[in-house]
């Protein structure tokens, strides 16, 4: 596929014990439903041509001459196909049985991957049977055709460096030092495990766990295939485990005790910038490495992985609610160290919108961590031409609530005196808004310093990310709790918190039914008149696209191409392309802002701190970025 997609699928027949013929059918039959798919990778179990549960038939000539013919009838299959096929296959070589995934591509055997650990104990025997692959390098007659046989094969697409992948087998996850681990040293990106993991109470999380965890440290895509039903159930039964995992993250799953495909892709471009940015996999070891090189189709199909629209936010309620506690106790633990540090109380402005509000909880929280009043708390509302009814009350309510003091200080007469002095024409332009702004920074500056006070900023992560901040105004402050908080993200914490503490929530749900505004302009008979979104997009584009270009370095077209899926039918794409543009104008217009922001600790996995994850040079052009999407 295009943009480093590789579309993957794990695959489990139905098989027939010591039945090569039947289990071949049943592969072939999943073969040509996974190309009608535009599957490019195919992963079958551990000795799914057999069946793992054989035992002392795994010796017989019989079986073992059905086991080549069944080869013979996948391979021919293939002819004219796309996809890298991985089947389970006992495999004599040199007078030695092994346990085997055999490559194959368009009629050719492409390689023969051995099993490196035998697992003898409780349950399996394999040594009874099996010789470990461990070390071995040579080559097999399989096919009518001669492969690379050993445990010392990448298999690589010719026309996408991304594109590598590497096999190991069951047991081979489970021991000390899976022989993934050497796979992605040389360079693998995609590891598959062809597997026969009977079931046992707990084993389905202890599986997914290691799963996810050997894939998140690889920073590699991992496709795990298990046996299972047609497997003899004298003492153990097969679930038919299928697992696509990336980088941590579980992308697809089947259901337990079914036949059949689960499909999804793997980005190894994604995998590719993972592992430059970490810079552990800075120089890959592939002596001691064949490289068996594969066709990868570029053209594509639809995409089917999940794309979120909201990349900061977790989809399930449950983890939602665990996440937002999280985040709302790192801010104010974090709060209360600094407070603590410098002896002072915190100072901020409210203005009755969603980041000051996201604030002020912090704050509140980190006085009680503290053990404080929160009638210390010194809490300003500034309101000027812009501040709209709706917003005085949402201040009001929420200090009720919260039980503390806020101090009222208008500025509309200072800001107005100010632009007379400047010599300003009045016009309602840049001036007059940001004037208004830099008198609020000012007098929280000013209170702060009388009061022994620290300011603290109520600005977000996005609007670092746009610059829709007015620079050394609400730009500034003494600590910046949301530093790194985007703004889907900070309404989800609003709305956490207005669900933990009942009496908070008619105030916070006022809050949270606001439009965002910077309320700089005079309001329309008290209404809101300017909103943000109105004037540099929805939110919600924004954070998509700030993800996917930080946290991944992902070219915009590719972003384009995956917001278009996230947003279908709710923006076309002239809207997103519109919007795309905006971001990537404003976001290389900003460098100079984001280079001297206050300290605010780091949340997730983006941070646009030029003291920690985020340094460019305030001059870098946008063109390339800009030109990708034309």
């Amino acid at each position: 596929m295009k943009y480093g997609f590789i579309k993957t699928a794990a695959a489990t027949p139905h098989i027939s014990v010591a039945n090569p013929s039947v289990n071949v059918a049943e592969i072939i039959k999943l073969i040509e439903q996974a190309n009608a798919c535009g599957v490019e990778l195919l992963v079958f179990p551990e000795l799914c041509v057999t069946g793992y549960t054989c035992g002392e038939l795994f010796l017989s000539d019989v079986l073992m001459h059905s086991v080549s013919d069944a080869l013979n009838m996948v391979c021919k299959t293939t002819v004219g196909e796309k996809a890298l096929v991985f089947v389970g296959s006992p495999i004599w070589n040199e007078g030695k049985l092994y346990s085997c995934a055999v490559a194959f591509q368009n009629g050719k055997v492409l390689g023969v991957v051995p099993k490196t650990a035998l697992p003898s104990y409780s349950e399996f025997y394999e040594l009874r049977h099996f010789v470990s692959g461990r070390d071995i390098s040579g080559s097999i007659k399989l096919c009518r055709q001669t492969a690379p046989f050993g445990t010392d094969i990448i298999f690589a697409a010719k026309n996408n460096d991304t594109v590598k992948i590497a096999a190991e087998i069951c047991e081979d996850m489970f021991i000390i030092s899976p022989p993934s681990n050497r796979h992605v040293q040389a360079g693998a990106s995609v590891i598959v495990n062809l597997s026969a993991s009977n079931e046992l109470i707990g084993k389905v999380d202890y599986r997914k766990t290691l799963i996810k965890s050997q894939s998140g440290r690889l920073s590699a895509g991992y496709v795990y295939a298990s046996a299972g039903s047609g497997e003899s159930v004298s003492d153990i039964i097969f679930s038919g485990v299928r697992i696509i995992a990336e980088s941590g993250e579980i992308l697809a799953e089947g259901g337990l005790f079914e036949s059949g495909l689960t499909l999804c892709e793997i980005d190894t471009q994604r995998l590719a910038y993972e592992r430059r940015r970490l810079n552990v996999f800075e120089s890959y070891n592939s002596s001691g490495y064949r490289t068996v090189e594969f066709n990868f189709d570029e053209t594509g199909t639809e995409l089917m992985r999940h794309i979120s629209q909201l990349p900061f936010v977790p989809e399930d309620l449950k983890s939602v609610s665990s996440r937002a506690e999280l985040i709302l106790q790192m801010q104010s633990r974090a709060l209360a160290e600094r407070l603590k540090f410098t002896g002072s109380n915190a100072v901020l402005g409210i203005s009755g919108g969603l980041d000051s509000c996201l604030a002020l909880l912090a704050v509140v929280r980190s006085y009680e961590i503290l053990g404080r009043s929160k009638k210390d708390i010194i809490a300003v509302t500034m309101p000027g031409p812009g501040t709209s009814l709706k917003t005085v009350e949402s201040v009001s309510e929420l200090a009720e609530a919260l039980g503390i003091q806020i101090r009222k200080i208008p500025i509309t007469d200072i800001v107005r005196k100010h632009l007379t002095d400047i010599k300003h024409s009045g016009k309602e332009d840049t001036v007059y808004e940001n004037a208004q702004a830099r008198e609020r920074t000012q007098i929280l500056m000013d209170i702060a310093n009388a009061e022994e006070g620290l300011v603290i900023g109520t600005g977000d992560l996005s609007e670092n990310a746009l610059g829709w901040c007015t620079y050394n105004g609400d730009h500034m402050s003494m600590y910046a709790v949301n530093s790194s908080v985007p703004k889907t993200l900070v309404k989800h914490l609003v709305s956490y918190e207005s669900e933990r503490v009942v009496k908070y929530k008619k105030a916070l749900l006022s809050i949270l039914n606001t439009e965002i505004s910077p309320e700089l302009l005079p309001s329309d008979n008290g209404k809101i008149s300017q909103k943000t979104e109105d004037i540099i997009g929805p939110y919600e584009l924004h954070d998509f696209f700030l993800y996917y270009t930080v946290r991944f370095g992902q070219k915009p077209d590719k972003t384009l191409m995956l917001a278009l899926k996230a947003f279908k039918g709710k923006y076309d794409i002239e809207e997103i392309k519109k919007y795309l543009r905006v971001f990537i104008e404003r976001f290389f217009a900003s460098q100079f802002k984001r280079n001297c922001v206050p300290d605010g600790i780091k949340i997730g996995t983006i941070s646009l701190s030029p003291r920690g994850d985020w340094r460019m040079a305030t001059e870098s052009s946008a063109k390339e970025w800009l030109d990708s999407i034309k």
